[in-house]
Formats: C-alpha cells, structure tokens, sequence
C-alpha cells in the first residue's frame, strides 16, 4: 500500500494562515524569533562586554542542515573561544537550531566559550580598539582559563572578530593561544572589493593634505563619526540589494508556513538589527586599517603596544567566501603572509559574507574542515565532567 503523501494546504488555508502569521509577526515577533536558544553561564562582565560559556549538550544526536550528526561524549582538550564582529551580535553563532555553529561544536567535543562585545549605543562612543584588544581580549582569556582550568585556547572568529583576535595575538604575544581560524576576516583592507580600491588611491593624497593642513581624522571627536546600527544594516543589505528583495519576496509567499516564518524572522534579524559602531574605533578603523592599511604592512600601533604580526605562531586557518563582496579573496589570504607560523592554510568556500560563515552550504564546507583542522591540533581528549 503507498505511503500517505501529506497533501500541501489549499489556497484559500494559506491565505488564512498567512494572514494570521502576518498579524502576529507584525505585533509578537519575539514568537517567531529563535536564535540563542543554546543554554549557556555568563562567567563574567564588564560593561557591555561579557562572556559566556555554554553547558554540553544532552541530546546523543543533533540535526545540522539535512544532516543528523553524532554528539561525541568525549572532550577536546583546548577549549575553544569564539570571537564576533562588532557590527553583528553574538545570536550569528547560535542562530537557528539547525544552523547553530555553537550547538555544532559542542556536537563535536568542545568546550565552547564566546566573547560577546554587547550592545554599542552612543554612549559608547569612546571605545576604541585598545579597549576591545588590550582590555577586553585579555580580561575575557583570563576568566576563560580559570573557567576551564586550561591554559591553551583556540579561536573561531569571524570578519571583525578575526582581526580583532588578530591584534591581541600580534600585541600580547600569548604563547598559549593554540589555534586560530579565521572566517572572512579583511586583513589587507586595499585588497578588499570597490571600498579597498578607493582606499588605495585616495592613501597618498590623504597624506599630503594631512601633512599640509596639519589635520588628521584621528584629531575629530569620537563622537562625531559614531555610526548607528541602521547604517551598518542599510551599508550591509546595499551590497545585494537584488538579494534582499527576492528573500523579501520569498518571505511573502511563504506566509503561511510557520516555520518558514520563523527562520526568515530569526535570520533577517541578523541584518535588521545591527550594532552601532563606536566613534573611536571608527576613527581608527579609517585610518590605521583602512588608509595607511597598517596590518597588511605587518605592524599596528595599539596605544603605547606595537603589534607585531611576525610574532604570531600559532596555527592558523584563514577562509574566504567564493561570492564574498565585502571581503575579498586577496584580503582575507594576506593574513598567511603576515604571521610567521608554519602551520598555516587558506581556504576558498561557498559564500557570500554571511552565507559562507552560517549559511546553508556552511556545515558542510566552513564547519566542517574546522572542527577537524581543530581537533588535530587540541591535544588528548578527556571525559565530559
């Protein structure tokens, strides 16, 4: 006898249901929001900043994608640190429970922590990128290794976060950071699409008028070039603008499914909702990565520090996104060139800047190659406590 065949709802059911999705998404939309559902201890704080560490699974299996993967009860060694960008909350790491990069490695045995830089508003202004790289960074590792009772650490980060864990590695010299991967992470910033072509041009010139006039961006308030969550989700959208609408539309035809529903909600929220960017480190940003591009060159003035990227040794993995058109190719491989490991790798995967970091091709490509590029380089396992 066949199988029954789940037949798909008339029009008339998707009409009515779309229009109650509808409604609710318009007055509840926290109903159909559901990334950070990943149970997790916040171990310390400090300000806006703190740090969480999240509590092993208990199912014996997890649902990534299209797959159903094995959770593994035995621990890796090194727990591993993840680092976000600035303009983009932590929710990317645990976005959707089927696309949760957090539930995904603990799945695969690691003892999984997050740095959170929490949420910037205007009063916030003043924090540069010392605060992030020689306070923040430094504070966050020491309650970690209290925390796990390990001193090695490895880092997972992405885009910003990546450059961030970048500078506290090249600035602190920390002899116990293991491993570090990068995910679409713009090291050399005149490599990086039509904004690194304008930097590179306009570099000579900006210097000679600075020299000329005896001004600088760095001497404006902070205050003055603070950029408001809005535009950083306007800046992001504007470089696929033909994506945005077709996801609109997707989202209007498929109303009626709740569940479609709610992980378009959960996922444009990554987009919609973006985080300002403090004055400060926008003024740094501009001049020290964007127009005279010091990380590429090797050296970074953090305050009264140098970072010196020829001191990393640490093993690293750096990916690019095939269809990224934020961060290039170029600009994410000149990390390799930078630091002074031999153990180091670069890989090109399916993506865009989001898609290649937690889109649906990303377990199987990103993920995937990094939790056993990790595992090969965390030492002996252990039991679960």
């Amino acid at each position: 006898m066949a199988a029954d065949v789940k037949e798909a709802p008339a029009w008339s059911e998707k009409l009515m249901w779309g229009a109650l999705n509808a409604l609710e998404r318009y007055l509840f939309s926290e109903n159909f929001f559901i990334a950070n559902l990943s149970p997790y201890e916040e171990i310390y704080r400090d300000g806006i900043m703190s740090v969480r560490h999240y509590l092993p699974l208990e199912e014996d299996e997890i649902q990534v994608g299209d797959e159903t993967i094995p959770v593994e009860r035995m621990k890796q060694h090194t727990p591993l640190v993840l680092v976000p960008p600035l303009a983009a909350t932590s929710m990317i790491f645990d976005i959707l429970p089927q696309r949760s990069i957090v539930r995904y490695f603990l799945a695969k045995g690691f003892d999984v922590y997050l740095i959170d830089w929490g949420e910037v508003t205007e009063d916030h202004s003043h924090l540069s990128l010392e605060t992030y790289v020689m306070q923040w960074m430094p504070d966050a590792l020491r309650q970690i290794r209290l925390h796990s009772g390990r001193e090695d650490v490895s880092f997972f980060s992405y885009c910003m976060g990546g450059l961030l864990t970048l500078m506290y590695a090249a600035a602190s010299q920390d002899p116990n950071i293991r491993n570090l991967v990068t995910v679409a992470s713009p090291v050399d910033m005149h490599q990086s699409g039509m904004a690194g072509r304008v930097l590179s041009l306009v570099y000579r010139p900006a210097n000679i008028i600075s020299r000329v006039l005896n001004f600088s961006l760095m001497d404006l308030p902070a205050r003055f070039l603070h950029i408001p969550g809005w535009v950083n989700s306007l800046a992001f959208k504007l470089t696929n603008p033909m994506g945005s609408l077709i996801s609109s539309l997707e989202l209007l035809v498929n109303l009626w499914d709740r569940e479609f529903v709610k992980n378009h909600t959960t996922m444009s929220q990554w987009f919609n909702d973006m985080v300002d960017y403090p004055g400060q480190t926008i003024k740094e940003m501009l001049v020290k990565m964007g127009l005279q591009n010091q990380m590429a060159r090797g050296r970074m003035k953090m305050g009264a520090t140098s970072a010196e990227f020829s001191a990393i040794k640490c093993s690293i993995l750096a990916f690019a996104g095939d269809a990224d058109k934020l961060v290039s190719i170029k600009a994410a491989h000149k990390v390799l060139d930078i630091v002074s490991t031999e153990d180091k790798e670069f890989c090109v995967a399916p993506g865009g800047h989001a898609g290649v970091f937690a889109g649906g091709k990303a377990p199987q490509n990103v993920w995937a190659i990094s939790a056993d590029w990790l595992a090969q380089r965390s030492g002996e396992k252990t039991s679960q406590a």
